[in-house]
């Protein structure tokens, strides 16, 4: 009798232990086998922080429903929603807008693009000085050189690169966003996963202001309202998205 209660004191422990932590490692996007040492790991919900060692592995304390954070200089931060504790690999992509990673050391400048803008060139200028018919026009104008049809070009530029802009971000918003990402975080199916990807789509403006955009966290809160909701809340197209 006292030889299993011994026992049962020294498998306890490790049974809560196995319970509350989840384990793992951190590996470049895209060199899978490279380890990132030195990356931190906080988990947002219990508050705890640990980091990856030399070998890029993690042990943190955790619960299923926490909210786990990865970070490292040079890399883009990303979220994961525990849904269970077994070991993880996670894997970072490298920030390429990062102008440490740029060398401009012997860079060769294309002369093409000192040239003239060939399109500028469709367009009649205009000089209002000269004789008297133009110089009328010049008093009429205040001696201005008007490059006519050049402030229309640049108009459609802009809006050229304005929707060109909104392209890029909804192509962005549907390869992190789509049911198959959303599914692996809170398991929705069917028509509860389309009416969810309806209601809670992220805007554009929301995308804008929060670079880079944490996809996965926002997939998390959007669900924990999602399931306050009633099952006729949940089949309207018309609610407020998240916040």
């Amino acid at each position: 009798m006292y030889k299993l209660i011994i026992a049962l004191f020294l498998i306890l422990p490790c049974k809560l232990f196995a319970q509350t932590v989840t384990t793992g490692a951190v590996f470049d996007y895209s060199k899978k086998t490279l380890s990132l040492p030195g990356v931190t790991v906080r988990n947002l919900t219990n508050k705890k922080i640990a980091s990856t060692n030399n070998a890029g592995k993690f042990t943190i304390g955790a619960s299923v429903g926490d909210i786990l954070e990865f970070s490292l200089i040079g890399y883009h931060t990303d979220t994961l929603y525990l849904t269970n504790l077994l070991a993880k690999i996670i894997y970072l992509p490298v920030k390429s807008n990062s102008l440490k990673d740029v060398n401009i050391q012997g860079v060769k400048i294309n002369k093409e693009i000192l040239s003239p803008d060939p399109l500028a060139e469709k367009y009649t200028l205009l000089n209002t000085g000269g004789n008297l018919e133009r110089k009328k026009m010049y008093d009429k104008v205040g001696g201005l050189n008007l490059n006519l049809g050049y402030g229309k070009y640049k108009r459609q530029q802009i809006k050229e690169a304005e929707l060109e802009e909104l392209e890029a971000y909804n192509q962005e918003i549907d390869e992190h966003f789509n049911e198959a990402s959303i599914n692996k975080l809170t398991k929705l199916q069917g028509q509860d996963l389309k009416n969810f990807i309806l209601i809670y789509r992220p805007s554009i403006e929301k995308i804008k202001s929060e670079r880079p955009f944490g996809y996965s966290f926002y997939i998390v809160q959007a669900y924990h309202a999602w399931l306050k909701l009633s099952p006729q809340e949940r089949k309207l197209q018309d609610l407020p998205k998240l916040k």
